[in-house]
């Protein structure tokens, strides 16, 4: 019988196992973060930042920064605009 320690895991032999879930948790807060910097860049009609977050990992930093400070603040405030209006 084998005596396996608290932190064995099948995926990683060795001391290094215990890194596996906060890969995996980075992992998750990367996807998470480039999704809504990515929807709101496309949303907004800005090409170069939806380049850039697509490009560049940065583990969320890019994307944060954008979702703070760069990103459209109303959401209609790039989409197009229909003023006409029905004469009676």
């Amino acid at each position: 019988m084998h005596a396996y320690s608290l932190f064995y895991s099948p995926l990683a032999a060795g001391p290094g196992s215990i890194f596996v879930p906060l890969i995996l948790v980075a992992l998750l807060w990367t996807v998470v973060l480039k999704g809504f910097s990515l929807w709101y860049a496309a949303r907004g009609s800005q090409k170069w930042w939806f380049v850039a977050l697509l490009v560049v990992n940065t583990l969320g930093i890019l994307e944060i920064i954008y979702l703070i400070w760069f990103r459209p603040k109303d959401a209609h405030e790039h989409a197009p605009t229909n003023h006409s209006s029905s004469a009676r």
